[in-house]
């Protein structure tokens, strides 16, 4: 199953995709797409839900997230491009929940910006509190999968002092969708081709499979430090291709367009703009 959010910024409703991809009303069912709901998403047949008319904006497929975690270095080809050792154990951080966007949303790059960069990324959305699990079970505690785009500002995150966070957590620096799909529908999610275009130009080209921390291994390993609850968001890591890893280094610039891709999980659009 396909679940969505849509409408205006802050006042989205939830929603299903039906075989044909259109939305259908789900808030009849439930008040929102988070919380307990995500333990239990409804098992619904899309065709008997009221069908939203034309092309509504999609929101975060999930709401009320309590933490968006980032895991870096992840994947073993990404680690090469940028001539670092694989970590030993998962690199984590953190992005302000304040960075989150709807998938299609415009990207903000802050003042003072020059070093804007593009991650695509897995995102694991929590299902129910999880702590201490082992990895045989750690796969039990997800409600689903969606795609994560952790924009970055190398500038900011390497140059000026302190952890990854000033340079991940910007306005609009987080998009998350378009859509929370349940495990079931995903399949091997060790397995999933995911890329990134920029302005046109496929600039990251991947597959879940180069991974060097599983999804199981990174939520054993995230329960053991803090307790994972119900919304929370885990962005699994990039391939290669970002912008500070290619020679010559790219970065993005106003009127830039970001076209992001996973298997199964759709697509995301952005458009970049500078604040003014």
């Amino acid at each position: 199953m396909r679940f969505v959010r849509y409408g205006a910024p802050g006042r989205e409703k939830p929603g299903m995709l039906d075989a044909e991809g259109r939305v259908r009303d789900l808030s009849g069912v439930v008040a929102d797409i988070s919380g307990a709901v995500l333990g239990a998403l409804p098992k619904l047949d899309p065709e008997k839900l009221p069908l939203v008319e034309g092309t509504p904006r999609l929101g975060p497929p999930v709401a009320g997230i309590g933490k968006l975690i980032g895991i870096g270095l992840n994947y073993s080809d990404h680690a090469a491009e940028i001539g670092i050792e694989p970590p030993a154990e998962p690199v984590v951080f953190m992005k302000a929940t304040s960075s989150i966007v709807g998938p299609d949303d415009d990207v903000v790059l802050p003042r003072g910006s020059t070093h804007g960069d593009w991650e695509v990324e897995l995102g694991v959305v929590i299902g129910r509190e999880a702590k201490y699990v082992s990895e045989a079970e750690a796969l039990d505690y997800v409600a689903g999968y969606t795609i994560v785009n952790d924009v970055s500002e190398r500038h900011f995150q390497i140059e000026r002092s302190g952890q990854w966070t000033k340079g991940k957590s910007c306005d609009t620096f987080g998009p998350i969708g378009p859509w929370l799909v349940t495990p079931d529908a995903v399949g091997n999610v060790q397995s999933l081709g995911m890329s990134a275009d920029v302005s046109g130009e496929r600039m990251q080209t991947g597959n879940t499979s180069t991974m060097i921390f599983t999804v199981a291994q990174i939520i054993a390993h995230l329960s053991e430090v803090m307790r994972l609850e119900p919304g929370d968001v885990i962005a699994t890591g990039t391939p290669p291709g970002v912008g500070m890893g290619r020679d010559p280094k790219r970065y993005l610039r106003p009127g830039d367009v970001m076209e992001l891709q996973i298997q199964g999980l759709g697509r995301q659009r952005q458009t970049v703009r500078a604040d003014p």
